[in-house]
């Protein structure tokens, strides 16, 4: 195992790193200003790290320019920043690009074809530690899963299989027996995920409401088992109004959220990039959906 991978696993460890989206207008402009103060609060909220352009972000669809904004402005904030990269684009240059800006490591999108082959690419462009991804809508084969945690890169591993927990349960063992950081990326499991034995956090949930995911990693770490069980329910709550179906409806309903709570202008709470959602605007317009 590469020693920058040893030390981003090291430095992850324990942490919630927020999956943050990227605030935008109808049209996908996107405003530096907006996304650097919404970032910002969303550390001060609780994130200990930012995962910016990963799915929550929309990366796949933004170009250079804006990718480049997002990421610096991300890295300002002197926290660790995870970059998401292919997921449709070059990945190998994305992940370059992301070293240039300062970025700490990258979270590697699922693809068809050979994806050992693919972080290797990744790694020999940019020599940035990966985070491997196991995603519901392409679950990683347990024996493709082994080989990218035997890859000197790979510093841990993102599982987010939405509902099944026996293959959540396997890859946060398989994660750690490669002596990789189990990361729970597991909106509607995240209490459980953390039982089963995953040690640090990166998901969507927080992208609003961060002190609420926030509350229950402190939890987890602290002697009350009452205290994780009533954190855990509020997060449950806000999982089961934000993280339900239309599923690709969720980035849409942080941003919502998110613009409720004030942390951007509702000009910029729109994900051009989602399924239409009729109907649930006012409800989260309401403000009242936060799981407190």
């Amino acid at each position: 195992m590469d020693v920058s991978a040893q030390n981003l696993r090291d430095r992850l460890r324990g942490m919630l790193i927020a999956a943050a989206a990227t605030p935008m207008t109808e049209s996908g402009e996107v405003d530096p200003g907006v996304v650097g103060r919404y970032l910002a609060g969303l550390v001060s909220g609780g994130a200990g790290a930012l995962a910016v352009l990963a799915h929550t972000g929309r990366g796949p669809y933004l170009d250079d320019a804006t990718r480049a904004e997002v990421i610096g402005r991300a890295v300002a904030l002197g926290v660790p920043v995870i970059a998401g990269v292919g997921g449709g684009g070059d990945a190998a240059a994305q992940a370059r690009a992301a070293a240039e800006l300062g970025a700490d490591g990258v979270l590697v999108f699922p693809a068809d074809g050979d994806r050992v082959a693919l972080h290797e690419e990744v790694w020999r462009a940019a020599r940035l530690p990966m985070i491997a991804f196991d995603l519901y809508t392409l679950p990683c084969p347990p024996a493709t899963m082994r080989a990218l945690l035997g890859h000197p890169g790979v510093a841990g591993l993102k599982t987010a299989l939405l509902s099944d927990a026996m293959g959540c349960q396997r890859a946060i063992a398989l994660t750690k027996e490669a002596g990789r950081l189990a990361i729970t990326g597991e909106d509607r499991m995240f209490g459980p995920s953390l039982l089963w034995g995953a040690e640090a956090a990166l998901v969507g949930i927080a992208a609003a409401s961060v002190e609420v995911t926030a509350a229950v990693m402190d939890a987890f770490a602290g002697p009350s088992l009452r205290a994780f069980e009533e954190a855990s329910a509020r997060l449950d709550r806000l999982a089961s109004l934000t993280f339900t179906e239309p599923m690709e409806g969720y980035v849409q309903r942080m941003l919502w959220l998110a613009a409720a709570e004030g942390r951007i202008p509702p000009s910029h709470a729109h994900d051009p990039y989602g399924p239409p959602l009729p109907g649930e605007a006012a409800l989260f317009a309401q403000g009242t959906l936060t799981g407190r």
